[in-house]
């Protein structure tokens, strides 16, 4: 099926191509799409990398037990080097890793009470039913607002 799809798109793209008095063979087609492909989700990748990279821990986050610390760093890493590196430091307890990586954020799906806070998820005319078989919030009021809307994302405290 993949390759039948695979010569579909080939001979189209010849169509396509040939029209305009270019020639593409079919076994360059795949090259350039990989190439594309390639560079696409490179980007994608250092994009999602940036945002990781340097996000310092709070301190709920990097609040645990000794023995529950899992290594992030390597011999020798100061605190600032730790903490750049987006990882919780604590040099307190001999023994065990003092860079170590930091807790998941907890956090929480809230419907917003302020109705201008409100995102439309819906459409017009949508049901409770609809809505939150969507995932999102439904409130059939104050009239002029989205009544299907999506919830809030909220960091618990510790």
């Amino acid at each position: 099926m993949l390759s039948d799809l695979s010569g579909q798109t080939q001979r189209l793209y010849k169509i396509g191509c040939s029209q305009g008095k270019q020639h593409v063979s079919s076994t360059r087609l795949p090259r350039a799409m990989d190439l594309k492909v390639t560079c696409v989700l490179s980007v994608i990748l250092a994009i999602a990398l940036s945002t990781l990279a340097g996000a310092v821990p709070t301190r709920c986050q990097c609040k645990m037990e000794p023995k529950e610390r899992s290594n992030c760093g390597y011999p020798g890493i100061t605190a600032e080097q730790c903490r750049k590196a987006g990882c919780c430091f604590n040099s307190s307890v001999p023994g065990v890793p003092w860079c170590f990586s930091p807790k998941a954020k907890k956090v929480r799906k809230v419907c917003p009470a302020d109705s201008r806070a409100r995102i439309n998820c819906g459409f017009p005319g949508i049901t409770a039913k609809e809505c939150e078989k969507k995932g999102c919030c439904f409130r059939s009021h104050p009239a002029g607002v989205p009544w299907c809307f999506y919830h809030r994302v909220v960091e618990e405290a510790c």
